[in-house]
């Protein structure tokens, strides 16, 4: 047996498609997820202690179980209360629903980070909640947040494999019926792991090269 790529060659076509739709999930659902995860994060900390109590209860529990029950869930459990979904949409509100709930302890860690002082400073010459966020919490907070941030989006893209279980024709589900069809499972898998090496890779490098543009807006507690 040897290891023969030409099989993967020709089958570029279903390979292709199969990346686009796994790096569109992870885009999607990673845009998704930070954007909802932003706002359980200032509801958290703007919206009193009942708010803070449920919010802080659902994002437990969606930290507590693992991506693949929650997928499950998601797509099979839907129809029970009348949500039937296909398998890319339901993909893409699985992972954007998981991503949110880490994401949201990401920048509510942020937020608390932020100097005290600063936000009684904005509360003196008059800003609202709303303009503190945008003025002070957000500026501050990016460099904070920016590290794991930079890590959850990887692992939202590592988790993009596992909505293979439920049929969505991501690049995982892609090369492995190639590798079944054609009995080339190391010939996949290999340029599985390659893409996704590459992604992260490109990832990481994308995050350090924004850390350093920003690196001149730190801000330091006196």
């Amino acid at each position: 047996m040897t290891f023969d790529i030409n099989v993967l060659i020709g089958q570029w076509p279903a390979i292709v498609s199969g990346a686009g739709v796994t790096i569109m999930i992870w885009i999607l659902g990673t845009i998704a997820a930070a954007v909802i995860g932003f706002l359980m994060a200032v509801a958290r900390q703007y919206g009193g202690v009942l708010i803070d109590m449920v919010l802080g209860a659902v994002v437990a529990v969606l930290r507590g179980t693992p991506f693949l029950i929650q997928i499950f869930l998601v797509y099979y459990g839907g129809p029970f209360v009348g949500l039937d979904l296909d398998p890319l949409p339901a993909g893409l509100i699985g992972i954007s629903i998981y991503g949110a709930a880490y994401f949201s302890e990401i920048f509510r860690s942020g937020f608390q980070a932020v100097p005290k002082g600063h936000i009684e400073a904005g509360e003196c010459v008059g800003l609202t909640q709303g303009q503190i966020v945008r003025r002070i919490l957000l500026p501050e907070m990016t460099m904070l947040v920016l590290p794991p941030s930079v890590n959850m989006v990887v692992i939202l893209m590592k988790e993009t494999a596992v909505l293979s279980i439920i049929t969505v024709p991501e690049l995982t589900a892609t090369l492995s019926a190639i590798g079944s069809q054609q009995y080339a499972f190391v010939e996949a898998l290999s340029a599985l792991a390659l893409f996704y090496w590459v992604l992260v890779e490109v990832t990481g490098w994308l995050g350090n090269l924004a850390e350093t543009k920003l690196s001149r807006f730190r801000f330091f507690n006196a």
